[in-house]
């Protein structure tokens, strides 16, 4: 299973996290090298990179589009509108949900440069 958070639209107009998994089969993947865990394909229309300087703060907003973020340096703090807060450092990935309503706020806590690499969903 590969954990993954969400940030979804609530019923209330708000937004809220929600923890999620996607499981993986053993499939071929690259033969001639041996099956390997492997999920579902996603389709995407595209792959951008995102980065901010330490201290970089934005109002709430909601997310452009259905995203996953994917945190490849420096940390970033998400805050729903529910007022929960989470951290997100190198390595997690985030499916931004939250097209409409409240949003959430991002910050960068980190000393350093955050940066990520975003995959937008068909």
């Amino acid at each position: 299973m590969v954990p993954y958070v969400r940030i979804v639209d609530a019923a209330d107009g708000g937004t809220r996290f929600v923890d999620a998994a996607e499981p993986l089969s053993d499939a071929e993947f690259a033969p001639p090298a041996p099956p390997l865990g492997v999920s579902d394909h996603v389709p995407a229309n595209g792959v951008s990179f995102i980065g901010a300087p330490a201290g970089w703060d934005s109002p709430p907003h909601p997310a452009p589009r259905r995203q996953w973020v994917v945190m490849l340096r420096g940390a970033v703090e998400a805050t729903t509108s529910d007022g929960e807060s989470r951290v997100f450092g190198p390595g997690v990935a985030v499916l931004v949900e939250d097209t409409a309503g409240a949003g959430h706020r991002t910050r960068v806590v980190s000393t350093e440069p955050w940066l990520a690499m975003v995959v937008v969903l068909a």
